[in-house]
């Protein structure tokens, strides 16, 4: 008697999804995608901790104080702004002029509940447009360009990584935000910026390990908010084939930096979690 075929695999069905975003951000996702039935989990690839120097740690408390100087802030990440204001800030002084930039929705609603706190509304806060192709500097221009100009000043808070500090404006940006920094220089504008916490890679647990090499199998997701979060993969020895797994990645800059480390299949996708969610569902099936 002949024995009854075995199914073909289901080649678009989702078996881990591994979100590599810095804690806490990192578990909020994990339980709003297991909410709707997709098999996440948290492996955070970049720790974020406070600045290294007392240069910069000199500079980040000069900037909670006299923030109220500049005309504008631009926020790089959510981190940026939670890391900012963590150990609270001087109150808005009289007449204040300063308007309070955001590449994207998270980091624009992180900044709306930090002003909030400070007695200011979130009509402050410039960012793309709601219906813009990427959420990022370049889509953030458009609405803050008016705002710039000689006698102008413009403050960039972002993030950094071990070793390396924030002399002059030319090391401000940060990967990502020279264009927006160029456009402001050319301008006329003053750019002063401050790091506000610095990016340290992970250190793996065993658990950690067998997470990983089971996430280089086909079935598997990972899902890059930073080109940061590469790194430690790159550096894994013997490093993964991670031919067989995809990269999800929201910005195309990522995107080139995942091809680069290995990733043979790269979607991209906007921030926003209800983007992902739908680049998952017209990709995979859920288990």
């Amino acid at each position: 008697m002949a024995s009854t075929p075995r199914p073909a695999a289901d080649a678009r069905r989702l078996e881990r999804l591994i979100v590599t975003r810095p804690m806490p951000e990192a578990q909020a996702w994990v339980s709003a995608l297991q909410a709707q039935g997709w098999p996440a989990h948290a492996l955070p690839l970049i720790h974020l901790g406070p600045p290294d120097t007392s240069d910069e740690r000199a500079r980040l408390e000069h900037w909670r104080t006299h923030w109220s100087q500049a005309d504008a802030i631009l926020f790089v990440s959510g981190a940026a702004v939670s890391h900012f204001f963590a150990a609270g800030v001087a109150s808005p002084v009289p007449n204040l002029r300063t308007r309070f930039w955001a590449p994207g929705p998270g980091t624009a609603r992180l900044l709306a509940q930090a002003l909030d706190t400070l007695g200011m509304d979130a009509d402050r806060i410039d960012s793309p447009a709601a219906d813009a192709a990427q959420f990022d500097s370049e889509h953030l221009w458009p609405q803050v360009a008016t705002q710039v100009g000689p006698g102008r000043l413009v403050l960039i808070v972002r993030g950094a990584s071990p070793g390396r500090s924030m002399p002059d404006v030319s090391d401000v940006a940060g990967n990502g935000r020279d264009w927006l920094i160029r456009q402001c220089l050319a301008l006329g504008a003053q750019v002063e910026g401050c790091v506000a916490y610095v990016r340290r890679p992970p250190g793996f647990t065993l658990a950690d390990e067998a997470l990983i090499r089971s996430a280089s199998e086909a079935g598997s997701a990972w899902l890059f908010s930073s080109s940061e979060a590469l790194l430690p993969l790159r550096d894994l020895q013997p490093s993964p084939d991670w031919s067989h797994t995809t990269a999800l990645v929201t910005h195309p800059r990522i995107g080139e930096n995942a091809r680069e480390a290995g990733f043979t299949r790269v979607l991209v996708t906007r921030p926003a979690l209800s983007d992902v969610l739908s680049a998952l569902e017209s990709t995979w099936n859920r288990p």
